[in-house]
C-alpha cells in the first residue's frame, strides 16, 4: 500500500487505533523525548505519537511532530500494507527462489531483479507536493542570477506559509529536537540523505543524523564505513563541491529503505517501490541535480564544500544508550528548503533500549532473512535482541549437519555488509526460538565449554562504539552453543533434553483445558 504523504500514514494509524494525539504544548527541547521514551518502553512499543503543538524556543511551530510511527511490529507491517512482516518476507523469498543463485554476486543481482519484477523503477515527474512551498537561500557560486524569494506554489504569492507569522522556514524554525540533556544541539533524527557517486552516478539514500549549527548550516554525520561517506571521499579527492539533499516524510517506506542493509549499488528507491507496491515518483531538486520523492513532506537541499575544514559534531545521545562524543565531520550548507503546506515533521529518538529502532531493525532482519538463507541454507532464523542495541548481538539458529558449521556461519555473517559491526554472535540449534532470549541464554550456558566453543577475531567496528580502544576497529566474539559432534573433539555422550511425553501433555491439557 502506497501512502501519498506522511500525514496519510498518520491518518491510517489513527483509524487503526495506533495513534495518540498530544494536544498540550511540548517543547522540542527534551520534553518530546521524555514523553516519547515512556511510550516506546510501553509493552509492545506503545502507540505512535502526534504532537499537535510543538514549540521551538518557546514559539509554537506550524508543523506537528510525529514520532514512534514505526515503533511496533504491527505499525511496521502497516507501513508495508501487510498483516505481518513475515508475509512480505515470504513473498520476496518466493520471488528469489524462482532462479536459485550460484554465487553471492548472482544473489545480489537476483535481488535487484526480484525487486523489479512487480514494479517499474523510480520515475521522474516535473513537480510534486514537496514543492508547494519553496524557500531558496543564497545561490551556489555556479549560478549567476539571484534565487527568487520563497513562493507558495499553490497561490503564486510570496511564501506566507511555512513559519510563525508567515516567517520563511529555516533550520532554526523547523521543530527539530534537542533529544537528551548533554546533546551538542538540535538534531534531525529521521533524515533520508541523498548522494550520488561522482564516478558511476549511482544514487544512495542513507540515514545520517544532522546537527543544526545555525539557520543555514548543519553537521553531516556520515560514518566512515557508510556509502555517503564513500561518495564524499571522492569529492574530497577532487576538491569539487558535493551536492547533498535531505528529505523527510512522504511514504514511511522511505526511511525504512534508507536504513535497510541493502548491498552497495542497489537503489533504495527500488526497495521502497517494491514494498509500497507503487513506483516512487522523483522530482529534481531546486538548487542541485539530485532527485527526491515528489511526495516528501520536507526537502533540505545543499552541498558539502571539500575545501573547508571539518567541524566538531556532537555529543549526541545515541542508540548505544550512551552519548557519542564530539568528532569532526563535514559541514552541510543549506541552499533551499521546500515542503508541503500541510507538512508533518517525522522524528525518532534513540537511547537506552528498547526504542523505535528495535522494531525497524527487526523488520529488516525478517525481510532479508531469505537472502541470508540463499547464501547459508542451514540458517533457520535470526534475531537481534533489543539489549544488543540493534547490531552488537546476533542470535542465529541453524540445522547443523557437520562439524564446525557454526563457525562457518559466524565468519560468513561477519563478512556481509553491516553485519561486520556485530560484536557477538551466538549460534544455536534449529529447535531454539532465537526471539526468546531466555532460551538462547539457557543453551549458551548449558551447551558450551568457554574455551573450546568460543572464537575471537578482529574487524571493523561501529564508529559509535565507545568501548573499542581505537575508533572503528575492534574485536568480535563468536560462541557455538549448538550440540557438539564427535568431529569437534567432543568424546562424551550428549545427554537428551528433558521433555514430557506428548501423550501425557495432551491428557493433562484435556483435563484442565490447558490452564492449571
Amino acid at each position: 500500500m502506497a501512502f501519498d504523504s506522511f500525514r496519510d500514514f498518520i491518518n491510517a494509524l489513527e483509524r487503526a487505533g495506533e495513534l495518540k494525539r498530544i494536544s498540550q504544548p511540548a517543547t522540542t527541547e527534551l520534553e518530546i523525548t521524555e514523553i516519547a521514551d515512556r511510550e516506546m518502553k510501553s509493552p509492545g512499543g506503545g502507540k505512535a505519537l502526534l504532537f499537535e503543538k510543538p514549540t521551538v524556543n518557546g514559539i509554537a511551530s506550524p508543523f506537528p511532530v510525529a514520532i514512534n510511527t514505526l515503533g511496533s511490529h504491527r505499525r511496521m507491517a502497516m507501513s508495508m500494507g501487510a498483516d505481518s512482516i513475515e508475509e512480505v518476507a515470504n513473498e520476496l523469498g518466493s520471488l528469489m527462489k524462482a532462479k536459485p543463485p550460484m554465487s553471492f554476486r548472482e544473489g545480489i543481482k537476483l535481488l535487484g531483479q526480484a525487486l523489479d519484477l512487480r514494479h517499474a523503477k523510480p520515475k521522474m515527474v516535473k513537480t510534486g507536493a514537496c514543492k508547494e512551498v519553496i524557500h531558496q537561500f543564497d545561490a551556489p557560486a555556479s549560478r549567476k542570477e539571484p534565487w527568487p524569494k520563497a513562493m507558495d506554489i499553490a497561490t503564486g504569492g510570496a511564501g506566507a506559509s511555512g513559519g510563525e507569522g508567515g516567517a520563511l522556514p529555516t533550520l532554526l524554525k523547523l521543530p527539530i529536537q534537542k533529544c537528551w540533556p548533554l546533546d551538542g544541539g538540535r538534531f534531525v533524527t529521521l533524515p533520508c540523505v541523498v548522494t550520488k557517486d561522482p564516478d558511476t552516478g549511482e544514487r544512495n539514500v542513507g540515514m545520517y543524523r544532522i546537527q543544526i549549527y545555525d539557520e543555514k548550516t548543519a553537521g553531516m554525520h556520515w560514518q566512515l564505513q557508510k556509502v555517503g561517506a564513500r561518495h564524499g571521499r571522492r569529492y574530497y579527492e577532487t576538491g569539487t563541491r558535493m551536492p547533498v539533499s535531505v528529505f523527510l516524510g512522504g511514504d514511511p517506506m522511505f526511511p525504512f529503505a534508507a536504513t535497510a542493509p541493502l548491498p552497495d549499488g542497489l537503489d533504495e528507491f527500488l526497495l521502497a517501490g517494491y514494498l509500497r507496491k507503487k513506483s516512487v515518483e522523483l522530482v529534481k531538486c531546486e538548487t542541485n541535480d539530485l532527485e527526491v520523492p515528489a511526495n516528501a513532506d520536507f526537502v533540505i537541499e545543499g552541498y558539502v564544500n571539500p575545501t573547508e575544514p571539518l567541524r566538531e559534531e556532537g555529543p549526541f545521545g545515541d542508540h548505544t544508550g550512551y552519548y557519542t562524543l564530539p568528532e569532526p565531520y563535514p559541514v552541510f550548507h543549506i541552499t533551499a528548503i521546500t515542503h508541503r503546506r500541510d507538512a508533518v515533521y517525522p522524528a525518532t529518538i534513540v537511547g537506552m533500549p528498547p526504542m523505535e529502532d528495535f522494531y525497524i531493525g527487526g523488520a529488516s532482519v525478517k525481510l532479508f532473512l531469505p537472502i541470508f538463507k540463499m547464501n547459508f541454507p542451514e540458517i533457520v532464523d535470526m534475531a537481534l535482541p533489543a539489549e544488543g542495541v540493534f547490531h552488537n548481538l546476533v542470535f542465529v539458529s541453524i540445522k547443523k549437519t557437520y562439524p564446525m558449521q557454526a563457525y562457518k556461519i559466524m565468519h560468513g555473517l561477519w563478512g556481509m555488509g553491516q553485519m561486520m559491526f556485530t560484536k557477538y554472535i551466538v549460534v544455536v540449534d534449529a529447535d531454539v526460538d532465537v526471539h526468546k532470549t531466555s532460551e538462547v541464554l539457557f543453551r549458551l550456558c548449558a551447551n558450551t565449554d568457554p574455551q573450546r566453543d568460543s572464537i575471537f577475531t578482529k574487524g571493523p567496528a561501529d564508529v559509535l562504539d565507545h568501548a573499542t580502544s581505537e575508533i572503528a576497529s575492534g574485536s568480535k566474539l563468536g560462541i557455538d552453543a549448538t550440540k557438539k559432534l564427535p568431529g569437534e573433539g567432543f568424546k562424551r555422550p550428549w545427554p537428551p533434553l528433558i521433555s514430557m511425553e506428548e501423550a501425557v501433555r495432551k491428557k493433562i491439557d484435556a483435563m484442565f483445558g490447558g490452564h492449571i
